[in-house]
């Protein structure tokens, strides 16, 4: 029993002996990007915002950023709805598991064993000259297989098993701040397209009035006939949009209530961009602040570790595999005699296998190790050069987009006032009515563009928020929602 003592301290004697990690050392590559954001004309604040001194987007949170009160209800909705966003937090729950299956290889595995075994021997071999029978039952604890992990191999599969998984929690985050952009555009789109479609609406009724008014003036010799088509044109046109923007507006509630997930409450919808509330400026920081928040930046560096953790395994593999197994237990030639005394067994088998020729595939997988590395090397740079882009190309348009609606909005001004001077010229028979039908048609296309600009306007706030990576909060995310069969369930909050 005192060999047995022995033996069975060697595992723990082992392990506290810790292993070498084959794995290059991690340094953390240089942003291959300025390291401040574009200057020059396209790039100035917008007109009484705070900029600079704006809260950053990753400090902000989506329920702060979002102030109307209903499209902060939708979102909501669709963040525990929109079965992208449940995919992806599942995928990070498999992720998991598998870190949890190759961190369990570092431990050894201890199993009880019982079995029993009863053969027939014929005289042949049986040693006494005749057939026998041998009975043979055994009960053992022991550990199988363990791999002592001296050279930092298991090591380093846990490290890449663990930077996999956190790859796929931020791939998870990025997942949830696409998600509300594209429910909070559509939502806008949604407003301004309704707002375009009141516009068209109130235009073709306009038209019809002034139609009908030409038409009886034509009856009676007091306007031309020539005036009487070009007012029906114009009424056949304002029909046409009515019919366009109507099938628009379905358009965007499908597309919103795909997102989302679940029917959307009717009164959650917004009638107008006009009804919703303005969202909350922020400031853009330093690159060298936002690019290390993005979950995407993250997520490609998560990646970029587990390749450098998978050379570590690769080099390991040229080194000698060292495996123990062990028991302790009880044997007998008959069942009840399993745990008498002097029935105690036990085994001790340590394995050792040293490569020497295997025709080069262990040089070529860490050729391949090295190869992934730099891959995903290549991939962090790329994604940051993206990142940089993203956020440059919504500052350019922030800083432009007021300039353009103030225009705007002077023109629009101006052309009311040139369609009420036509109106009344032709009404007092100084100009024909070609000026009025050229007066209306640029009032009408100026206030569908104002529509169009407040929307770009909104739509710019929502991508630089989302480019600068705002809209999600790890305290407050829930874990993976269990799928359910039935829209009822769905609609529920996920569990946490």
């Amino acid at each position: 029993m005192r060999s047995l003592r022995t033996w069975s301290v060697l595992p723990l004697t082992f392990a506290m002996v810790g292993c070498v990690s084959m794995a290059p050392k991690y340094r953390v590559p240089e942003p291959p990007v300025p390291k401040a954001w574009p200057e020059g004309p396209s790039y100035k604040a917008p007109a009484g915002a705070p900029g600079a001194v704006g809260q950053p987007a990753a400090d902000l949170a989506w329920q702060d950023f979002f102030v109307d009160a209903q499209l902060r209800k939708v979102l909501d909705l669709a963040l525990r709805n929109n079965r992208d966003l449940r995919i992806a937090a599942l995928n990070t729950e498999k992720a998991r598991a598998y870190y949890r299956i190759q961190r369990a290889e570092l431990l050894p595995s201890i199993n009880a064993v019982g079995a029993g075994t009863r053969q027939r021997l014929p005289a042949s071999v049986s040693g006494v000259g005749r057939s026998v029978v041998v009975e043979q039952d055994t009960v053992n604890v022991g550990i199988s297989a363990w791999e002592l992990d001296f050279f930092g191999r298991v090591r380093s599969l846990k490290n890449r098993a663990l930077e996999q998984y956190l790859a796929t929690e931020q791939a998870r985050n990025s997942a949830q701040i696409s998600l509300l952009a594209e429910v909070a555009n559509v939502y806008l789109a949604l407003g301004a397209d309704r707002e375009s479609l009141k516009l068209a609406q109130e235009t073709l009724a306009n038209q019809e009035a002034s139609y009908k008014l030409i038409h009886r003036r034509f009856e009676v010799g007091a306007s031309s006939e020539i005036d009487a088509y070009r007012a029906q044109v114009s009424v056949e046109t304002a029909r046409g949009d009515v019919a366009r923007y109507t099938r628009t507006v379905a358009l965007d509630e499908n597309a919103l209530r795909l997102l989302v997930g679940s029917a959307v409450p009717a009164e959650w919808l917004p009638e107008a961009l006009g009804s919703v509330t303005a969202l909350k400026d922020i400031a853009p920081g330093l690159p060298s602040e936002v690019l290390t928040r993005r979950p995407d930046i993250l997520m490609a560096e998560n990646q970029l570790k587990a390749a450098n953790a998978n050379i570590g395994a690769a080099r390991a593999a040229f080194f000698p595999r060292i495996s123990l197994t062990t028991n302790i237990g009880t044997m007998g030639s008959e069942l009840s005699g399993l745990f008498k005394t002097g029935s105690d067994s036990w085994a001790f088998s340590p394995q050792i296998v040293l490569p020497i020729f295997n025709a080069g595939a262990r040089w070529a997988n860490l050729k391949a190790a090295n190869a992934d590395r730099d891959i995903t090397l290549a991939q962090y740079e790329k994604a940051i050069q993206v990142a940089f882009k993203e956020v440059a190309d919504a500052l350019a348009q922030r800083g432009t987009l007021d300039d353009q609606l103030t225009a705007q909005e002077t023109l629009t001004r101006a052309l009311e006032g040139a369609h009420r001077l036509a109106s009344a010229r032709y009404s007092a028979g100084i100009d024909g009515y070609l000026s009025v039908l050229d007066a209306q048609r640029s009032l009408y296309a100026a206030q569908q563009g104002l529509i169009a600009l407040r929307q770009a306007k909104y739509g710019n706030l929502v991508s630089l928020y989302k480019v600068l990576g705002g809209g999600w909060n790890p305290s407050e995310r829930p874990a993976a929602p269990k799928a359910t069969p039935t829209a009822a369930a769905a609609a529920r909050p996920s569990a946490s």
